[in-house]
């Protein structure tokens, strides 16, 4: 019998041999770009989840951004800025180039397509009617979403009542010992964008949509196990209790067609006489996935610009603008950091009036901010693009290649996922001067017309670009304003970031607000 048993084990060596040939020299017509694609199955994805303790660039690509900045290293003969590698068993390219990056994301609906990866799949429903939308379904949404979420809507309508909200928020959190700030700006802006959806009143439901769809967030990005303890179950379990919740509001609606809201989902139930494509199912489907779309990347990008401004009592100071703080931040800074304190004495008469203005203005006419007002905050921008380049709060945008895809001298086989990473972009010494630095003035120099055209793009580019982009900026502006003319932030602790990989904050950031002193009716005389 050990014949044949030696015969069995010889030929089950042959095909494990042969697998992993065929693993690690996949087919290509062409040039496959550099790099590995790491073991069997498995790939690089335990090197992928390793996660990163600050702003600095993930572990994973930290070590493959040698070979894409100093080009004398060794690693730059495997990798550089598009390389392979293996992700949850699937082969991946990664692009961490600006122009690889444009051709890429401009290719989609030619030779690449939308790719999500299986977890967010099942977490966003199996019908996938949120995830996978094509041809004119996409653009049907997308022109759906622009309406109620675009340039338009925010001037005339959602400027006023996200400034209402900013200042009943900050008013509430000045009256309490302290807030996680990032918990804090979720519930007020899921309640803010639920109502503006689906008009969600949270005492009619006995469970809280708000905490379940937070903590669906929490795991959105992780390894689809669903097994009892892990990150993915829980938030599986999560994703269920929304769309369950969803799935009751949009039956009770449908029960009463004849009552009217204003909001998005009075608009589905509309057209849902005359599309075929909308269904309840789809409509349950939708509102979650635009919940998702123009809520989650808010609250980190948020918590994140504070966390900056309060680090930085030089941008905090500019923003606000207090004369008897002058002195003391030249006493403070002066001596220590000359050059920091020089630009930011430099830009001082060009922006020192942004807000106060905006403040002056307001108490004249007693009316809210206008979009005039809102457009004048250059500097305001600055501070949020700097913060939106060092968060990456977004990992990339997944993209599956339907045909062999030729750039650069290396063919990306059909199949195959594309993964576009801005984040190399945003950390590149090349185009960012020490990038891991919170400079806002970078913003002013000359070269930010060469920034904002290929090397930023926090929000993505092309057809799938964030929608709730620029909601995302007029909430952190709208907030600011209201922030630095009438109160003051004192950090009570946390405040550590991670990425595992998106960026969180591992013991949340806590924050006492308080209301400032002001001086006849003008602006504040307390810091930061």
């Amino acid at each position: 019998m050990w014949p044949i048993g030696l015969c069995l084990l010889t030929l089950v060596i042959i095909w494990i041999t042969n697998w992993i040939h065929r693993w690690r020299n996949p087919r290509c017509n062409g040039t496959l770009p550099p790099g590995t694609l790491g073991l069997p199955l498995i790939g690089e994805t335990i090197q992928f989840f390793i996660p990163g303790h600050s702003l600095d660039l993930l572990p994973f690509f930290k070590k493959r951004e040698i070979g894409f900045i100093f080009f004398h290293f060794i690693s730059s003969i495997e990798y550089g800025r598009l390389f392979r590698t293996s992700l949850v068993g699937r082969p991946v390219a990664i692009a961490a180039d600006p122009e690889v990056n444009h051709f890429i994301l401009q290719e989609e609906g030619k030779s690449v397509e939308m790719f999500y990866l299986d977890s967010i799949v099942q977490l966003f429903g199996k019908d996938g009617a949120s995830t996978h939308a094509t041809g004119h379904v996409h653009k049907y949404l997308r022109t759906l979403v622009m309406n109620h979420f675009g340039f338009e809507s925010l001037r005339d309508k959602l400027l006023p009542k996200v400034e209402a909200v900013a200042r009943k928020s900050l008013d509430t959190w000045s009256s309490q010992p302290s807030v996680e700030l990032n918990y804090a700006i979720s519930l007020v802006m899921f309640e803010f964008i639920s109502m503006e959806l689906f008009s969600y009143d949270p005492s009619a439901s006995t469970e809280s949509m708000s905490d379940a769809f937070i903590n669906f967030l929490k795991g959105l990005v992780s390894i689809p196990l669903n097994i009892p303890g892990t990150t993915f179950h829980k938030c599986l379990k999560n994703q269920k209790k929304v769309m369950k919740m969803l799935r009751e509001i949009v039956e009770e609606r449908c029960a009463s067609p004849e009552r009217r809201h204003g909001d998005v989902l009075d608009y589905f139930l509309e057209e849902m006489k005359s599309k075929t494509f909308i269904t309840k199912d789809f409509i349950v489907y939708i509102m979650f996935g635009l919940l998702f779309a123009t809520f989650e990347s808010i609250p980190t990008m948020f918590t994140l610009v504070f966390k900056l401004i309060m680090e930085h009592p030089p941008v905090w100071q500019e923003l606000k603008v207090s004369l008897p703080f002058l002195v003391m931040l030249f006493f403070k800074f002066a001596l220590i950091d000359p050059v920091i304190f020089l630009g930011w004495l430099i830009s001082f008469s060009v922006s020192q009036d942004e807000h106060e203005a905006i403040l002056r203005n307001s108490h004249a006419s007693n009316s809210t901010i206008t979009w005039e007002d809102y457009k004048s905050m250059t500097f305001t921008f600055d501070v949020i693009n700097e913060a939106l380049r060092m968060g990456n709060i977004s990992l990339g945008s997944f993209r599956r290649a339907v045909e062999d895809v030729r750039i650069n001298g290396y063919t990306i086989p059909a199949g195959w996922i594309i993964l576009v990473v801005p984040s190399v972009l945003h950390m590149d010494p090349e185009t960012y001067p020490d990038p891991l630095v919170f400079n806002p003035w970078r913003w002013k120099e000359d070269g930010g017309s060469k920034i904002r055209v290929k090397n930023f793009t926090p929000f993505g580019r092309g057809i799938r670009s964030c929608p709730g982009a620029e909601l995302s900026k007029l909430v952190a502006a709208t907030f600011i304003h209201a922030a630095v003319t009438k109160y003051r932030f004192t950090k009570i602790k946390g405040g550590r970031v991670v990425r595992n990989p998106m960026l969180k904050f591992k013991d949340g950031f806590y924050v006492k607000v308080s209301k400032m002193i002001t001086q006849g009716g003008g602006s504040a005389a307390e810091d930061a």
